[in-house]
């Protein structure tokens, strides 16, 4: 059994790209030796095919079914920033934010920390400042999604975009129920994750450590209030 499969969201990319191969494959077929700049070409394209690929790769995973007290990571990628923050745009009030760092290596799913229901869903459009820009989560193109738990806590997730990512994808809707590990969206080509949460949840991560959405635990309540 093959260990990745392609993720729907690089449907068309991949076929406009399959398309140019074959076309420009043709054509250096035509043409023979006699042209070796339809080779370099072609070799470009092929090159640009296995990139894409690449990009919208998804592993096949077994996801455990989390308990209720745990926030999970939202993206796989690299922790780049631990801080406790006032959340403007919903909460307006203290809290912890995890910020994962998406590279164009990763996958760029994005997965549902927690079960609960979507209770707000908001675009931003913005800039494309670069991901790890300490502005970036407030002036880039970004979706905020916030979730409310079984035990009502409530816990936001904001896909932000960065110089490369030019879309973000978003499958919430207000009023949906989720399950932690689900798709919550993706953001093409990579970016940026930020987790806000309540600031008595116990973060279990550490700057620079290397997560997987839906798998590494990021910060965990109490079981008993």
């Amino acid at each position: 059994m093959a260990r990745y499969y392609l993720h729907k969201e690089g449907t068309n990319s991949i076929l406009w790209v399959t398309l140019l191969m074959v076309l420009t494959g043709a054509l250096a077929l035509m043409e023979g030796t006699n042209h070796w700049g339809l080779w370099l070409l072609w070799g470009a394209v092929i090159l640009l095919w296995c990139i894409v690929g690449l990009f919208f790769r998804m592993p096949r995973r077994r996801y455990a079914v989390p308990g209720p007290h745990v926030l999970l990571s939202p993206a796989d990628g690299t922790i780049v920033d631990i801080a406790r923050v006032e959340e403007p745009e919903y909460f307006s009030a203290p809290c912890t934010k995890i910020s994962v760092f998406m590279s164009p290596a990763n996958v760029h799913v994005n997965r549902y920390p927690v079960s609960g229901q979507v209770v707000y869903c908001r675009y931003h459009a913005g800039k494309y400042l670069v991901a790890w820009h300490e502005k970036s989560s407030e002036l880039n193109e970004r979706n905020t999604v916030v979730l409310k738990t079984p035990q009502g806590r409530e816990v936001l997730v904001r896909q932000i975009a960065g110089a490369v990512a030019r879309r973000i994808v978003s499958y919430a809707q207000p009023g949906m129920d989720v399950a932690a590990t689900g798709e919550l969206g993706f953001i093409k080509f990579g970016s940026r994750v930020d987790l806000y949460f309540p600031v008595q949840a116990v973060v279990k991560v550490e700057k620079q450590q290397k997560v997987q959405g839906g798998i590494s635990v990021l910060a965990e309540f109490a079981a008993h209030p």
